[in-house]
């Protein structure tokens, strides 16, 4: 358990850390690369939540089917946002090619797509995300004395 638990530890750690950069994209008016690292941030803070109940995911971004299938593993707390963050997932994992490359088709910049109020909200679900599955890992910290 304590090797799932460091693992766990490191991917909240590179979510911290793209939540930060995030805000800064946001307050340097970069909507697309603020949307980018709010769905990382969201897809390392649920892979670590996977991992501190034994779940190995497929490497896919978006990991909300496993997430909901695998709802009973979590306390029960956890379980009441299991929906959030499942539609958290699906949503930001959708924009995430988009806000990386735009519209090819159409030669859409990625600064073109997307609004400030689109990237306040990708900010807003990564750092719920990020919260709610850093209460996990801690619980499972002092359940296992580490």
């Amino acid at each position: 358990m304590s090797r799932l638990i460091k693992l766990a530890s490191s991917y909240l750690r590179q979510a911290s850390s793209r939540l930060k950069d995030s805000r800064e994209a946001l307050e340097d008016n970069n909507y697309p690369y603020a949307i980018r690292l709010s769905q990382e941030c969201i897809e390392l803070s649920l892979k670590a939540s996977l991992r501190l109940v034994g779940i190995e995911y497929p490497k896919v971004h978006d990991v909300s089917d496993i997430l909901l299938d695998a709802k009973e593993r979590f306390p029960k707390w956890f379980r009441e946002k299991i929906e959030f963050l499942a539609e958290a997932s699906s949503i930001l994992s959708a924009k995430r090619e988009i806000a990386f490359y735009g519209g090819e088709e159409d030669l859409l910049a990625p600064d073109e797509l997307f609004s400030r109020e689109e990237a306040e909200e990708a900010v807003r679900m990564a750092e719920q995300t990020y919260k709610i599955c850093n209460k996990l890992l801690e619980e499972m910290k002092k359940l296992c004395k580490i």
